[in-house]
């Protein structure tokens, strides 16, 4: 292994809800489709979560609100959430992925670094052997990915951006620079809308213009995240493809229909999100000690309150108290309340509390 070059796969499955929903339903293929919040004929709370691409070339796009998806195609089939769904199908997805890496990192429900280097003598076979993904995917879960193939995760990323659907893009060492200089700076990782309006403040609107630009004026601007894109610009990436540690976190929230200044109808919401909560802690065979509750008023002004408990648990009847504690707290009168939320975190695993109690 000793000085072997890394190759490098980003597997990113396409559309991934829609095209869950359109495995499951059929009769959905070739029209527009919506998972998202419910629309309610253009008067609908919250965002689109995923659109297929019959959906995008009307306009559609992800975090979308879902009044505007309506208006630029009222057509479309719009489905809520299938959260359950979804996370079996990338169960099994991963499941697969998995069995094909040295070093394994999945991203979100969709997406997974894999570190193929010891299994490959160049990127000929690494590609062989991306194909051969492709078709399990497809045959056993009957859903497509693009795979991007680079030296490192950062040109492996924004290579399977390259040509989706169903695509494949290969991008070797010596071809880094030239592949991503023409590229949007925004399509490099951790460049958000407002590092991008400074940069391009700057003049730099490719990743070319950013590779070109004076490394020590964007040290000067951006401190140390000026030379690490500096470094992106230029194809380079150390970052290792690692297992993510262990769930830090599992909540719920949710938009208002229509913004509420009646308590209960918190108060149920909370408890209804908080019985969901519960559901996936149970799940894992968690015990959590801190509870985190989020109230975002009319005006959008949001607030998040936390309470840390002496000993882990997993009871629902405490989550719900504390929950709703915390939440009395600032709920007001004089404001109405337009999204509320529940998060636990601080985990043991229920096995090693039982054993302490």
């Amino acid at each position: 292994m000793s000085g072997k070059k890394r190759i490098i796969f980003h597997v990113d499955m396409d559309h991934f809800f829609t095209a869950v929903e359109e495995r499951e339903h059929p009769e959905f293929k070739g029209k527009p489709v919506v998972v998202g919040a419910d629309p309610k004929e253009g008067k609908g709370r919250g965002v689109v979560s995923t659109c297929n691409y019959e959906a995008r070339e009307f306009g559609v796009e992800s975090g979308m609100p879902i009044s505007r998806a309506w208006k630029l195609c009222p057509e479309a089939i719009y489905q809520p959430v299938n959260y359950e769904l979804y996370a079996k199908a990338s169960s099994e997805i991963m499941g697969i992925l998995r069995r094909y890496a040295d070093k394994f990192e999945q991203w979100g429900i969709d997406e997974a670094f894999l570190d193929i280097t010891l299994r490959v003598d160049d990127y000929d076979e690494a590609e062989i052997l991306a194909h051969e993904i492709k078709r399990e995917i497809l045959k056993n879960e009957k859903l497509t990915c693009s795979i991007g193939i680079g030296p490192n995760k950062l040109v492996a990323k924004i290579a399977s951006d390259f040509q989706k659907p169903d695509g494949l893009t290969v991008v070797k060492e010596e071809n880094a620079e030239k592949f991503l200089a023409p590229l949007p700076v925004r399509k490099l990782l951790w460049v958000g809308r407002k590092t991008e309006q400074k940069l391009k403040g700057m003049g730099i609107k490719t990743i070319g213009d950013l590779a070109n630009y004076d490394a020590t004026v964007l040290a000067e601007t951006f401190g140390v995240m000026g030379t690490q894109l500096y470094l992106m610009a230029h194809g380079m990436d150390r970052s290792e493809v690692e297992e993510r540690g262990e769930v830090k976190s599992i909540s719920r929230e949710l938009t208002f229909e229509e913004d509420t200044a009646d308590f209960e109808i918190v108060f149920d919401i909370l408890d209804k999100l908080s019985r969901e909560v519960h559901r996936d802690v149970a799940k894992q065979n968690l015990c959590f000690k801190t509870v985190t509750v989020k109230v975002r008023y009319e005006n959008f002004e949001t607030h998040t309150h936390g309470k840390t408990l002496p000993f882990a648990t997993d009871r629902l009847q405490y989550l719900q108290k504390i929950a709703r504690k915390l939440v009395q707290d600032w709920l007001r009168p004089d404001r109405k309340t337009r999204l509320v939320g529940v998060r636990v975190s601080n985990f043991v695993s229920a096995e090693k509390q039982k054993k302490l109690t």
